[in-house]
């Protein structure tokens, strides 16, 4: 890793197109920001053989005028994992990014991991590979490096649209697929049928919500856990109806001790307990400081001790999935959805 100058910090900003940034606002990029080493990178290997980069780019709620600009700093940067979904409506915008970086020689497209999701609309099996094509369009990619299904809906029986997607892989159009908010029962149901089994399983998963014992079963049935709104998804509070005074893992004061005593930002260690926990990690920032900041936890770990602190916060799930919850269905609980 190396340490930024100001100099550097000004002509790395100036070839991302951005401003200089403020005196003020320096300070803190310097304090933060670092060349990322790639021959340090964590990745895990999926059943498929193949590996994932344990820290990726979210892209939830990066709107279309600035997930653009995001996505090519987060590469220049070192990032190879960039997360993605048709019902962001902004993949259009992520496509832009890549060919940017394509054909500016920045990276390869064999060097990156893109994964893209199967929108509930889309579930019917006729409709979804209609879908892949439509993301894999807006990406302007040929294949998608993981494919999800984003919920767990119930109509079509979740089998039908998994051998749609199983087709999907067997065309090279996803290199591996895999689900998303799936719950242990849906998991061995899906499991006991299932050709391809699913190589991911992206849920929540932050010290508020660990979903321990999710983690523990894929991890024995060879599924890879990807933990999403690492850092308690704040920015979605009036989206998700959870009132304002709703705790959050970035404000905790045992989160903020552990960070003083180790020099990190919150942020990170929040990330780092992902990455130590073997999963891999989607922070989404569209701030360049931030992004370097939330990518530099991979040369350092969280002890032993601090991690059992971190391990007995309060639980709080903080996208509940209410909106698939109603008396005409596709759910008529919380807990049969996340079941």
């Amino acid at each position: 890793e190396v340490q930024w100058s100001r100099q550097t910090c000004d002509r790395v900003r100036r070839q991302l197109h951005l401003r200089p940034l403020s005196s003020t606002k320096m300070a803190t990029a310097l304090g933060t920001a670092r060349i990322f080493d790639l021959t340090k990178m964590l990745t895990a290997k999926l059943s498929t053989g193949t590996h994932i980069p344990l820290v990726g780019l979210g892209t939830w709620k990066s709107a279309r005028g600035e997930v653009k600009d995001a996505v090519i700093t987060a590469v220049k940067l070192g990032y190879r994992h960039i997360d993605c979904a048709a019902v962001y409506q902004n993949e259009g915008e992520v496509g832009e990014a890549l060919q940017e970086l394509f054909k500016s020689g920045v990276v390869k497209r064999e060097d990156l991991w893109i994964t893209s999701k199967l929108w509930n609309s889309e579930h019917a099996p006729e409709k979804v590979e209609k879908a892949a094509r439509q993301t894999l369009k807006d990406l302007q990619l040929e294949y998608m490096d993981l494919y999800l299904i984003h919920w767990p809906l119930i109509d079509p029986p979740i089998i039908d649209t998994w051998r749609a997607m199983e087709a999907l892989s067997d065309k090279g159009l996803a290199k591996a697929i895999g689900v998303s908010n799936f719950g242990i029962k849906k998991l061995t149901a899906l499991l006991a049928e299932a050709r391809i089994p699913p190589a991911v399983n992206q849920v929540e998963a932050h010290p508020y919500n660990r979903n321990s014992e999710l983690l523990e079963w894929c991890t024995a049935h060879g599924i890879h856990l990807t933990a999403y709104s690492p850092l308690g998804s704040g920015d979605s509070a009036a989206m998700m109806g959870r009132a304002d005074s709703t705790p959050s893992p970035l404000a905790d004061p045992v989160v903020a001790q552990i960070a003083e005593s180790l020099g990190k930002t919150t942020g990170q260690i929040l990330i780092r307990w992902a990455c130590q926990r073997g999963t891999s990690v989607l922070p989404k920032s569209v701030k360049p400081e931030r992004i370097a900041s939330n990518l530099d936890v991979q040369t350092w770990s969280i002890p032993e001790d601090m991690m059992a602190k971190l391990n007995n916060l309060q639980q709080i799930r903080m996208l509940p999935g209410t909106f698939l919850v109603k008396p005409s269905g596709p759910f008529e609980s919380v807990t049969e959805l996340w079941a």
